[in-house]
């Protein structure tokens, strides 16, 4: 793939930019704790995806409210009511997911040669909260809030195409998960990165099973932008 030919990098947030996977964990944990839930990190995971999948592929309903379907969900499940103030702290709990460590500097070395943009499953203010720890500025925001749908549809990429008025062989989309963003972007003719942050990990984690055939695989963004040039 000749990187150069792109203007646009479109990237997933959450998995791709935002370390989900360790802030879904450390939300989740004293909930189990409460309850004396024993369960392995990665078979919540597995539960997480699975059950946030479900309520996303029905009526849309905001972020917050996804979450707290979820962890409804995983009560259901596992055996347990949580409290309203548990609904409640885990639904705001986005606001708490760290960065990965290189998503920053990585960002912005790309940020240098492209426009950016972010085509994300969340609402405008959480992904405001995790805008802040990324530090750049992107040239396009397009969320499920906007869009009123999740990815997989292709509701979402279809605004963030209309919006940004460019032909699709100007736009390199770069995601973690296969299911959510590299399976339909390929639908679409769009050109695909897969930041494989699970490399050397059993399983699917928080996304659901699919298969694709990206462009590009990377283990992380840095290689991404060491991939450019930018650094």
């Amino acid at each position: 793939m000749n990187l150069g030919l792109f203007e646009v990098i479109t990237f997933d947030c959450y998995g791709t930019l935002i370390d989900w996977e360790a802030g879904i964990w450390d939300a989740l944990q004293p909930v189990f704790g409460n309850y004396r839930i024993d369960i392995a990190r990665e078979k919540s995971l597995e539960l997480y995806g699975e059950l946030e999948s479900e309520a996303e592929a029905g009526q849309y309903h905001e972020y917050r409210n996804v979450l707290r379907m979820v962890l409804k969900g995983l009560g259901s499940r596992l055996g347990f009511v949580p409290t309203e103030t548990e609904l409640q702290r885990f639904s705001e709990s986005v606001k708490d997911w760290p960065a990965f460590p290189d998503s920053s500097l990585s960002l912005q070395a790309l940020k240098k040669k492209y426009k950016l943009a972010v085509i994300s499953n969340i609402d405008d203010d959480l992904f405001a909260s995790s805008a802040q720890r990324l530090g750049v500025q992107f040239d396009w925001i397009i969320t499920a809030q906007q869009a009123k749908s999740y990815k997989p549809s292709l509701n979402n990429f279809h605004l963030a195409i209309e919006r940004m008025g460019l032909p699709q062989n100007k736009i390199l989309h770069a995601a973690q998960s296969l299911y959510h963003d590299i399976v339909p972007a390929k639908r679409l003719g769009l050109c695909t990165v897969w930041i494989n942050r699970r490399h050397g990990k059993k399983g699917w984690g928080a996304t659901p099973p699919a298969k694709a055939r990206p462009d590009l695989e990377v283990p992380d963004l840095r290689t991404l932008a060491e991939k450019t040039g930018l650094i």
